[in-house]
């Protein structure tokens, strides 16, 4: 049964989120059709611009993506504190970028409102705005809906092209965002897309390597400073009041062993000793390549300890989180 997406964020416990969209059935986001021998590969580039695009005008951060043939995955961070930054004329101009402003927005900023009674409606008008552009739903929204529509025009067709709604998945400690991000850059290796993290474009991590923001065609489509993504505060970012709490090398070198293991079919043999960032985590080595094969399927609306899970059941009205044994062993 479908759930109100109030009851799957909760950013009180956390401001990170696993995001899925797929495809319908026989519609390709990239990749050949092995049907009709028609390649889609150019799709993953207006992925990737759009994301980056939206990015510049919502306060939600990108920590990873992985663009596939028939699917997408983003790690994200919610900062409404950006948001609540913003001037009230630069949240008109962000959402005016996307929609058509409201003629009462239009005669406040022009100093023409009739009344207080106008001037508090044009308020509420800009506060809801304001709030729409942290709001993953919107972010979402904004990059399906655009996905969807240049394909359907490419492909002269008419029709659903996503698989309904995303799926999110509320990330709840660092082992649960470190886990999720390598999982999403792993995946060109999974499905043999890529031999390497080095050669797995389209990634989070094959940009983080090659220290190469995404190629937007027209850089004026940006009408705000692009975001890079989401550093790591134990190098790049170590004065940032966000990012993620390790050092970006020591992420590197585990996802790339762990793409080794991967491909290679060989298991035990991921060396715990040469992963810092194993230790750090308190993870073992096999438990580590489970999440790195399986996260997307063992794990469901939420990941990390009990205690933050049964903490999110409640401020999201649930009873309980599913994955409470499988996830006990691990997140504790």
């Amino acid at each position: 049964m479908t759930q109100a997406r109030s009851k799957q964020v909760s950013l009180q416990d956390t401001r990170y989120y696993h995001l899925i969209s797929r495809c319908v059935r026989r519609a390709y986001l990239c990749g050949e059709d092995n049907h009709t021998k028609q390649s889609f590969e150019h799709r993953r580039q207006w992925m990737v611009d759009r994301i980056r695009f939206l990015t510049s005008i919502f306060a939600i951060d990108v920590a990873a993506y992985a663009v596939m043939s028939n699917h997408y995955h983003l790690v994200v961070y919610v900062d409404e504190s950006e948001a609540m930054a913003w001037s009230d004329e630069e949240v008109c101009e962000r959402w005016q970028q996307l929609y058509h402003s409201h003629p009462l927005v239009e005669r406040l900023q022009k100093g023409e409102s009739s009344c207080q009674a106008e001037q508090d409606k044009a308020q509420k008008i800009i506060n809801k705005w304001r709030s729409r552009l942290s709001d993953l739903s919107w972010l979402m929204r904004n990059l399906n809906e655009h996905i969807a529509r240049k394909a359907n025009a490419v492909d002269n067709c008419k029709g659903r092209f996503w698989e309904g709604r995303f799926k999110s998945q509320a990330l709840l400690d660092e082992k649960a965002v470190l886990a999720c991000m390598a999982y999403i850059d792993l995946n060109p290796i999974r499905a043999k897309m890529a031999e390497s993290v080095q050669t797995a474009q389209y990634t989070s991590i094959f940009e983080r390597i090659h220290n190469k923001a995404s190629h937007i065609d027209n850089k004026s489509q940006l009408p705000f400073t692009a975001k890079p993504l989401l550093g790591f505060m134990g190098h790049e970012h170590k004065d940032s009041p966000k990012g993620i709490a390790f050092f970006l090398l020591d992420y590197l070198s585990l996802v790339e062993a762990t793409g080794k293991v991967i491909k290679a079919d060989k298991r035990g043999s991921l060396n715990e000793n040469a992963c810092a960032l194993l230790l750090q985590l308190g993870i073992n080595g096999d438990d580590w390549l489970q999440l790195a094969e399986h996260f997307g399927k063992q794990y469901h609306q939420a990941v990390g300890s009990l205690a933050e899970l049964n903490a999110f059941a409640v401020h999201t009205g649930k009873q309980w989180i599913g994955g409470h044994r499988q996830q006990a062993a691990i997140f504790h």
